[in-house]
């Protein structure tokens, strides 16, 4: 393996945005929360001392447990909801910029996030912001193909996070996007601006909650995409009915002449396991002329190292993708296996 894997990359924070037309809500200020955080403990203090006894302490003890609770809500401003996979968690934090972003925790990862100001339809993760690849290529694609990226296909909704930037930076864009759980997409639509985003997207955005797979074998139109993303995981796990030689002959058969398929890869053990990246360029090489891996990780949220896998069968120039040889590549995976 190539020396130059090791190093992490820093990413850059995209920090543009536009104003907001609604109020977000993002939990009350810390200096806020501050003030009745002092507040409770005095209340108390006092339930306790004018009470006195036994149960003037248990009082004062059942009170301030009521007010950490509701400290918590008013800082954090949590919510649990229910999915295929589990319960998950949505709550607010604050960013290294000092912003607030709500995130999307379930299986003990982060699933999505969306900034609650301005930016909302910016991708928070680097490895989503790193998506836009398909468009750093249109010029190429455009000029092998004569045709840019105009439809493409999301396998994955999550938080909608990439879909709603794409679809906000790009006005001649078309986006399906295959979520398998709809009550990930309610969230999304309650928590995360995917309401918004269905009204001021209106027909370039088609929702479809189908099994990934079974929509790439079932769509009959061929050649339709001109880039599909794949960003599926079952909690921290890769779907891996979406990650065989078949599931990428499928997604093959749907792209168009110079397509690009890109798939985010995530490594195991703090970044240094990366079978599953390894065995995933095997897979695309067997599927498609031209593979590449570009890192994508975000030192803000800790955790594995994010890569993206980018196959097409036209030689495009990808900046920033690592260089690997042949010894590098893993095991193809198939259905059988």
């Amino acid at each position: 393996m190539d020396e130059r894997w090791t190093p992490r990359p820093t990413a850059e924070h995209n920090m543009s945005g536009a104003s907001c037309p609604r109020p977000a809500r993002g939990g009350m200020p810390e200096e806020a929360v501050d003030v009745v955080v002092i507040l409770a403990i005095a209340i108390a203090c006092t339930i306790g001392g004018a009470s006195g006894g036994a149960a003037g302490l248990a009082m004062a003890i059942l009170f301030a447990l009521a007010s950490v609770i509701a400290i918590v809500y008013l800082r954090f401003d949590p919510h649990i909801t229910h999915t295929a996979n589990g319960f998950a968690l949505i709550r607010t934090r604050r960013m290294r910029d000092g912003s607030l972003a709500r995130v999307f925790r379930q299986g003990g990862v982060y699933q999505s996030a969306t900034y609650l100001d301005g930016r909302r339809f910016e991708p928070v993760f680097a490895y989503q912001r790193a998506f836009d690849i398909v468009f750093d290529l249109e010029g190429q694609k455009f000029e092998r193909t004569g045709r840019g990226v105009v439809d493409v296909l999301a396998l994955g909704g999550g938080g909608y996070a990439w879909p709603k930037h794409a679809l906000m930076s790009h006005d001649n864009l078309h986006m399906d996007v295959v979520e398998i759980d709809e009550a990930v997409t309610r969230a999304a639509r309650r928590w995360f601006f995917v309401d918004e985003l269905e009204v001021r997207a209106g027909d370039r955005l088609h929702i479809i909650t189908a099994d990934g797979r079974a929509y790439l074998e079932g769509e009959r139109d061929a050649g339709r995409y001109d880039a599909i993303v794949n960003d599926t995981f079952s909690g921290h796990e890769p779907v891996l009915a979406l990650a065989t030689v078949e599931a990428a002959r499928a997604v093959r058969s749907l792209l168009a002449p110079g397509g690009l398929y890109v798939a985010n890869v995530v490594s195991h053990e703090g970044g240094t396991e990366l079978t599953f990246l390894r065995d995933t360029a095997a897979t695309l090489r067997q599927v498609f002329a031209r593979v590449w891996i570009v890192p994508a990780t975000d030192e803000q949220f800790d955790g594995e190292d994010n890569y993206l896998v980018i196959a097409s069968d036209e030689p495009y120039a990808v900046v920033g993708s690592i260089p690997f040889d042949e010894e590098f590549l893993g095991t193809p995976m198939t259905d059988a296996a």
